[in-house]
């Protein structure tokens, strides 16, 4: 896929979060799309147009409270046709509770401490690779600008 920047779609509710995280990928080379969790549930996102749109290869996807019913939800959205062939990346701001509500789960814990943010972009080189595409982007950084 040479020549084709990688897009990375951060979903999570938190407009502060979803900010750092799209910096971050951004500045490791990545296109990013957004969305916010809540506008996805209202119905204010579609997310099948969302992903014929911005075709993610990798989605942060994160996990809050109330941790059952949006992990029920998160599983909703990882099974649509639409998100076949996406890897999920899995966070939360307290993955302890997080496997309490719900059993074991393969989640990072995203705190706001500099060692969770470089573990997310590390696991999003490893599934960048994995799906064949180039781990260390280049090209256009601001077309995600238009992603959201």
């Amino acid at each position: 896929m040479s020549g084709h920047t990688p897009v990375v779609a951060v979903f999570n509710s938190s407009a502060d979060v979803v900010q750092m995280l799209r910096t971050a990928l951004e500045e490791d080379g990545y296109t990013t799309a957004t969305a916010h969790v809540t506008e996805i549930k209202q119905g204010q996102q579609d997310l099948v147009d969302f992903f014929e749109r911005y075709d993610p290869q990798v989605v942060i996807y994160d996990v809050s409270l109330p941790y059952a019913e949006n992990w029920t939800f998160f599983k909703l959205i990882r099974d649509t046709q639409a998100a076949h062939g996406r890897t999920f990346i899995i966070t939360t701001p307290n993955k302890h509770a997080l496997q309490e509500a719900v059993g074991e789960a393969d989640v990072l814990e995203l705190v706001g401490k500099p060692y969770d943010l470089q573990t997310i972009l590390d696991r999003v080189a490893a599934a960048v690779r994995e799906a064949g595409a180039d781990p260390s982007p280049t090209g256009d950084q601001d077309a995600g600008a238009a992603a959201r």
